[in-house]
C-alpha cells in the first residue's frame, strides 16, 4: 500500500476480503449491485464537508435519491482527505435547481447543477443512463459517435445502476449513502481498491474510442493513488494515444493542467512517456527529446511544483508550459542560430513557431502565452546585469517566475551555478547592499582596452 493510505482502510479491508466473492481470485467480472454496511467500510460522516451533507440531507428530505458518488467516495475509504464532493441524484437539474437558492444551472445538453457555498462549490448531477436503444424512426438523437468511435453526444437520464456503469473506472462508481451509511458498489470497485487497481468498466478499446481522455484519466489517477492500469485497460493505450488528436485542443489544455496540478508531476511524466502518451499532448517536445535534447529540466520543474503542491501553493500554468515546451524550444532556437540567425532575432522566431505548432495540439490561452514568452525572453537577460541593467530586470512584472526558471536551469546543470546565487542575494539586500553588488560586478568585469586612435600625419 502507498504511504499515504491510513491503517484504517487496512482494517476494512480484512472486512471486505470475506465480504467479496472469490477473494481476490481471478475469475470472470460480473457486474452486480452491493451494499456494503457500516461495520465493513470506514466511510464516516466526519469525513464529507458540511455543505455535501446539507446537499444530501436536502434532497434526500425532499423525496430523492442522493448519494455521495466518485472520487469522494473512493479517497475516503484510502484515508485520504478529498479535496472535492459530488452527488449524484435521481432529481432533474431543474427540480435540484428549486431546492437551492445558492445553486446555478450548467451545461446546455446535459445540465448539472453548481450549488454554491463560499469558496466550496458541490456539483450534483442526475443519474446518467446508456442511451443505447434507437427511436422509432430507426436514430439515436442522444447518442452520436464519430468515425472513430468517439462519443458526440451522451445525454439520456437513467437509474443509478446506469449511471454507475457508465462511469469509467470501476473505482470511480462507488456510492455512498448517508441516510443508512452504505457503501453501494455496482462494478467490484471495492476489489480493485483492495487490489490497487484502476479497471475500466466495460470493454476498453470501446471505452477509449468513446472519449480518448479517459487514457489520460488513467494516467492522472494511477500517479495520484500509486495503482497499476490492470493489464486489459492498459493494452490499448499506446496504440489508442493518436486518438487524442481528434480531441479538441482547448479540452486538452485543460486535462494537461489537471495532469500536473495534481501534486504528482513527475510521476505522470513518467506514465505519459511509457505509454506514448506525451506525443500527442507535447508533439515537438517528444521530437526535441528523441532527437537527444535532454528532458531534465522538464523533471526539475515537476519535482519543484510538487512540492510546491505538497506546501499548498499555487502553480502557474504558463511556468508548467514554460518548462514542458524548454525542450522544444532549445531545439529549435539552436537550429536557427546553426543557420546563421543572430540569437536574438533566433530565440524569437523559435518561440513564435514552437507556440504556433503547440496550440495545434492544446490551445495556450494568451494570458499563459504571453507570460510564458517573457520568463524565456528573461533568461537572455538575467546574465547582463551591469549599470542600471539588474534594477530594470528586477522591475519586469515576469521576473519572478523567470528567476524560478533560472533555478530550475541551474538545478539540472543546464547552465554553470553563480547567477541564481547572485539573484537570490541581490533580492535579500537593501538599496546600498545591491549599489555594492553592482561595483563588484563592474570591477570584476575584464576591462575593455581602448582602441588607440592613429595618428594623423601631415601630409608631405
Amino acid at each position: 500500500m502507498p504511504k499515504t493510505l491510513s491503517s484504517i482502510f487496512e482494517q476494512s479491508v480484512d472486512k471486505l476480503r470475506s465480504f467479496i466473492p472469490g477473494n481476490g481470485k481471478k475469475r470472470a467480472r460480473a457486474y452486480q449491485r452491493r451494499e456494503i454496511g457500516r461495520d465493513q467500510h470506514n466511510v464516516s460522516r466526519s469525513a464529507i464537508s458540511e455543505p455535501a451533507k446539507k446537499v444530501l440531507s436536502r434532497l434526500n428530505k425532499s423525496g430523492y435519491q442522493a448519494y455521495l458518488v466518485g472520487g469522494g467516495v473512493r479517497d475516503i475509504l484510502l484515508g485520504q482527505q478529498p479535496k472535492d464532493f459530488d452527488i449524484a441524484t435521481n432529481a432533474t437539474p431543474e427540480e435540484v435547481h428549486d431546492l437551492f437558492r445558492n445553486s446555478r444551472l450548467i451545461g446546455r445538453r446535459f445540465r448539472i447543477v453548481h450549488v454554491v457555498f463560499g469558496r466550496e462549490v458541490i456539483e450534483v448531477t442526475t443519474f446518467r443512463g446508456n442511451a443505447g436503444e434507437a427511436d422509432d424512426n430507426g436514430t439515436d438523437d442522444d447518442r452520436k459517435t464519430s468515425e472513430h468511435g468517439r462519443l458526440l453526444r451522451d445525454n439520456v437520464y437513467g437509474n443509478q445502476e446506469e449511471d454507475a456503469l457508465r462511469r469509467d473506472f470501476t473505482v470511480n462508481a462507488l456510492y455512498y449513502c448517508i441516510r443508512d451509511f452504505t457503501v453501494i458498489d455496482f462494478a467490484n470497485g471495492i476489489e480493485d481498491l483492495r487490489n490497487q487497481q484502476l479497471r475500466l468498466i466495460g470493454d476498453p478499446e470501446t471505452r477509449y474510442r468513446e472519449d480518448p481522455v479517459r487514457m489520460l484519466r488513467a494516467i492522472r489517477f494511477a500517479a495520484k493513488l500509486g495503482f497499476d492500469i490492470e493489464p486489459e485497460t492498459e493494452a490499448p493505450i499506446r496504440r489508442l494515444a493518436p486518438l487524442l488528436a481528434h480531441v479538441p485542443a482547448a479540452r486538452l489544455f485543460e486535462e494537461v493542467l489537471k495532469l500536473f496540478s495534481a501534486g504528482h508531476g513527475e510521476a505522470t511524466y513518467d506514465l505519459l512517456t511509457r505509454y506514448d502518451l506525451l506525443a500527442p499532448l507535447f508533439p515537438e517536445t517528444a521530437k526535441a527529446i528523441e532527437a537527444g535534447e535532454p528532458d531534465e529540466l522538464i523533471r526539475q520543474a515537476l519535482r519543484n511544483t510538487d512540492a510546491r503542491i505538497a506546501q499548498g501553493k499555487s502553480v502557474t500554468p504558463y511556468f508548467l508550459f514554460a518548462a514542458m515546451l524548454w525542450p522544444a524550444l532549445q531545439r529549435e532556437w539552436n537550429h536557427r542560430q546553426d543557420n546563421g540567425d543572430p540569437v536574438q532575432p533566433a530565440l524569437h522566431g523559435a518561440i513564435g513557431k514552437v507556440i504556433g505548432r503547440q496550440v495545434q495540439a492544446t490551445s495556450i490561452p494568451k494570458r499563459f502565452s504571453g507570460p510564458m514568452k517573457e520568463i524565456w525572453e528573461l533568461q537572455m537577460r538575467l546574465p547582463r546585469r551591469q549599470g542600471k541593467r539588474a534594477f530594470v530586470t528586477m522591475s519586469h512584472p515576469r521576473f519572478r517566475a523567470a528567476y524560478d526558471f533560472l533555478l530550475v536551469r541551474e538545478a539540472c546543470d543546464e547552465i554553470e551555478p553563480g547567477l541564481g546565487d547572485w539573484w537570490t542575494e541581490f533580492q535579500r539586500l537593501d538599496e546600498r547592499g545591491q549599489e555594492r553588488m553592482l561595483s563588484e560586478l563592474s570591477s570584476d568585469a575584464p576591462k575593455k582596452r581602448r582602441r588607440r586612435k592613429p595618428v594623423k600625419r601631415p601630409a608631405p
